[in-house]
């Protein structure tokens, strides 16, 4: 499949369109799931153009995954998580419905998670768990 760089997680890299970012570098973006599955739902995308897992070059996601435990730790250290949900979904079949690889990280259990993508969340809520999670990192 053919990146599309007008894809959503393509504009909030280019300022494009706002985001509730929790962690940037050079090669990474962490940032709030505005349809969360769980209080403190966290994405994590490389900068890379890559549409699924399979897409992205093996330095991109060895350095993309070291950034998704890093946020991990910080959620669970500042939302007192006992255990974080990571969720990757490669290709629309899988369930991806942005075509931009990403790591979803949602502070919950597989067992109670909500809806993927269904309801627009709090965003003063959101925005408020986003500064307890950058605090700890």
């Amino acid at each position: 499949m053919t990146y599309d760089d007008q894809n959503i997680f393509a504009r909030i890299l280019r300022n494009e369109l706002p985001a509730i970012k929790v962690y940037e570098d050079e090669y990474v973006l962490a940032f709030m799931d505005i349809m969360p599955q769980a209080d403190g739902h966290t994405l994590v995308i490389p900068k890379t153009p890559a549409v699924t897992l399979l897409d992205l070059p093996p330095d991109a996601a060895a350095y993309t995954i070291q950034i998704v435990q890093k946020i991990a730790k910080a959620i669970e250290k500042a939302l007192g998580a006992e255990g974080i949900v990571l969720m990757q979904l490669s290709g629309t079949a899988a369930g991806q419905t942005v075509p931009h690889v990403h790591f979803h990280l949602i502070p919950s259990s597989v067992h109670e998670l909500g809806k993927h993508a269904a309801q627009l969340g709090d965003q003063e809520k959101i925005k408020t768990l986003a500064e307890k999670i950058k605090a700890a990192l």
